[in-house]
């Protein structure tokens, strides 16, 4: 994951992505009200500015651009002059419009938006729900059919403005079975057996709650509804957005996975929905797995909605949001699993991981020392804590001096670590398998060979370091000292 996240910001690798859906113009008046209507008992707008922004699929698009892909957009627009401005917008992008036919039937759609003092007051939606003619439906149906084998995946977005038929969905699927791609669709339809065969749907709970024959009250009831959607749809997975609450994966035979919400402030939560399913469909497309592709998603939400109007993540705004979360949760005893999550997270944006263990029962000179020239070695370091119980298989029934709790709380003290973790295993090579360091350190005291993990990390490419140790200072020696220093005082004692 380091190195497909790092060749998004060097701009080596761009995906192209396949963005099928309904076009929307977004328009956004922009004032001030300070005085109520002698007409009628509403309020009087100061305009101050208009602007125009993308908007349903083709926000997507957008989305996918500022995250550094190259995008075909498919989708249909009317012979009117809202039309050439979505069409200005989208080229203006750089998204690829081979993809995009023109209605002579039916107007552009469009929601005027009318924001006063930083708050949306009232939205205007111009459309034409009508079904598209079967000409423009084959014109798309025959774009996709030579775009597919080109891209690396598909995204559909369905905003029930006439687009997704479903021709074109089955057309999509197909294609993409044949062609061995994924596609991802964001529903809009109560009847999701529209979609079967696609790869994951991402719908928020209230298009759940209505696609579903159960009355949704509870956790419970939320993971039936899920298993019942992905056996209707043989979808491989199903992620729920919840506002508020953050998400839900729900996989085949696999425990849901909940992701609290990552938004600090929320502003505007228009176009979140097209956030979350680029940056989900990108990272999955590329071989992130379902659950990293979702809580990069959730992040990149998160960070869309402190913003007001239709708007996009970049990665470099991902880069900053998740090292400042790192910062945030840093010296903190995290269980295996959560260590995980941020570690895998760290790799993403090129951060180098650094992981020791050790019992710490009495944290000494040497112990600082040796600490600080490990996390000198990379991002973010790791410590593996031995639990009591493993200590006892250790070093003996007397040991360890110090709990593990109080243990981890002198090791979170200490700048130079990041994240503990306690195992009750003898050795950390579970820990080891699991995060997969990109530097194993030990001191020097050990020999290459000795080093537990070594052959785990050396496998997938990863590296041991011995560092030099201070001579002299342990913890057995330091209680031998204690033990002799107690004895002696007996000895002299009248």
């Amino acid at each position: 994951m380091k190195v497909k996240f790092k060749n998004f910001f060097d701009g080596d690798h761009r995906p192209r992505i396949l963005v099928v859906g309904d076009l929307i113009l977004d328009e956004y008046v922009w004032g001030g009200v300070t005085r109520i209507s002698p007409e009628a008992p509403v309020p009087i707008l100061e305009t101050r500015s208009e602007t125009l922004s993308l908007g349903g699929a083709a926000n997507v698009a957008n989305n996918l651009v500022a995250l550094g892909c190259e995008v075909f957009l498919v989708g249909a627009i009317g012979q009117d002059e809202r039309g050439d401005r979505l069409l200005g917008l989208i080229e203006n992008r750089g998204i690829e419009t081979g993809g995009i036919f023109r209605f002579v039937h039916r107007p552009t759609t469009s929601k005027i938006r009318i924001v006063a003092h930083n708050q949306q007051i009232l939205r205007i939606d111009k459309e034409d729900n009508r079904p598209i003619t079967e000409k423009t439906e084959k014109k798309i149906v025959e774009f996709i059919k030579q775009i597919l084998p080109s891209v690396e995946g598909v995204i559909c977005s369905d905003y029930q403005k006439g687009i997704l038929t479903p021709k074109i969905i089955k057309s999509v699927v197909s294609g993409c079975r044949k062609h061995k791609k994924r596609v991802i669709v964001d529903p809009k339809s109560s009847d999701f057996s529209l979609y079967q065969g696609v790869s994951v749907l991402t719908p928020n709970l209230k298009e759940v709650d209505r696609s579903v024959p159960i009355k949704i009250s509870n956790e419970e009831d939320l993971e039936r509804a899920a298993e019942y959607l992905l056996s209707l749809t043989r979808a491989e997975a199903l992620l729920i957005t919840r506002g508020k609450d953050g998400m839900s994966l729900y996989r085949n035979k696999e425990k849901p996975v909940r992701i609290a919400t990552e938004a600090k402030e929320v502003f505007d939560v228009t176009g979140a929905g097209d956030t979350v399913i680029s940056v989900f469909g990108m990272c999955l497309f590329v071989g992130f797995s379902h659950e990293e592709a979702a809580w990069l998603s959730n992040m990149a939400a998160g960070i869309v909605v402190g913003k007001l109007g239709t708007a996009v993540v970049t990665l470099e705004e991902i880069n900053e949001f998740l090292r400042e979360e790192m910062l945030r949760t840093s010296h903190t005893v995290l269980t295996l699993d959560e260590i995980k999550k941020v570690t895998s997270l760290a790799k993403s944006v090129d951060k180098t991981v650094v992981f020791t263990n050790g019992c710490f029962d009495i944290i000494h000179g040497g112990h600082i020392e040796f600490l600080q020239k490990a996390r000198a070695l990379g991002d973010l370091l790791v410590v593996g804590l031995n639990s009591d119980a493993s200590v006892k298989r250790i070093k003996g029934p007397s040991r360890p001096i110090k709990n593990q709790q109080e243990r981890a709380n002198i090791l979170s003290a200490l700048k130079y670590i990041n994240y503990i973790t306690i195992f009750d295993e003898s050795t950390p090579e579970n820990i080891i398998r699991e995060i997969r360091p990109d530097i194993l350190v030990k001191g020097d005291d050990y020999k290459i060979d000795e080093v537990v993990g070594r052959e785990i990390v050396e496998g997938y490419g990863a590296r041991v370091e011995l560092i030099p140790i201070v001579k002299g200072l342990s913890t057995t020696n330091t209680l031998e000292k204690i033990l002799k220093s107690n004895r002696s005082g007996e000895k002299t004692r009248p």
